[in-house]
């Protein structure tokens, strides 16, 4: 079955939006997106400290979303803008999920999926020291990162990260990514 964006952002607006959105990512989109999340937490009866948990969360997944995001495919930029990528931030099931998507080349695939499955494997504590550790000795990327968003993440929700690499093409994934953050404080 080929790949088909209307399907894929269809499938990541389950449960309860709080926000849904399609197109170029940006930096005003980032300020306007955490303003429209934060005033829906605060509507919402969550917590406190699960509010901060999923504001913080947002904020590391928009910033991996802008800095990691790729040119897009030849034939696809005439459809969408050259930033393109998907954030819905939705509730369901005793859990707030914040899901992103973007495209992301082929040979990059092995390297996220071994990143992830890396991250995924350790424990809370082993969470703590792998970040330290890159904190302490990774160089700063060309794209302003030190490779600790997504650790940081797994760090603060306590939950396994969820992905999905679906092929356009042979040069390009669909990247679709999937944080949990329960809705009890812990």
């Amino acid at each position: 079955m080929a790949f088909n964006i209307q399907q894929s952002y269809r499938k990541m607006n389950e449960g309860e939006v709080l926000l849904a959105y399609k197109g170029s990512i940006t930096t005003d989109l980032i300020t306007n997106v955490l303003d429209v999340v934060e005033s829906k937490l605060e509507e919402a009866k969550s917590v406190s400290a699960v509010k901060k948990k999923v504001y913080s969360v947002l904020v590391e997944s928009l910033q991996n979303l802008y800095h990691h995001i790729e040119d897009l495919p030849d034939n696809m930029k005439d459809q969408f803008d050259t930033r393109f990528g998907i954030l819905v931030v939705s509730k369901m099931d005793g859990l707030y999920r914040i899901s992103t998507g973007n495209f992301v080349r082929s040979t990059r695939v092995k390297y996220l999926k071994d990143k992830i499955d890396k991250i995924n494997s350790l424990s809370r504590d082993e969470l703590k020291d792998m970040y330290k550790f890159v904190l302490n000795h990774q160089k700063i990327t060309e794209k302003g990162g030190g490779g600790l968003g997504l650790i940081d993440i797994a760090k603060k929700t306590g939950n396994k990260l969820e992905y999905v690499f679906q092929k356009y093409n042979n040069d390009y994934y669909f990247f679709n990514l999937n944080i949990f953050v329960s809705e009890t404080s812990g």
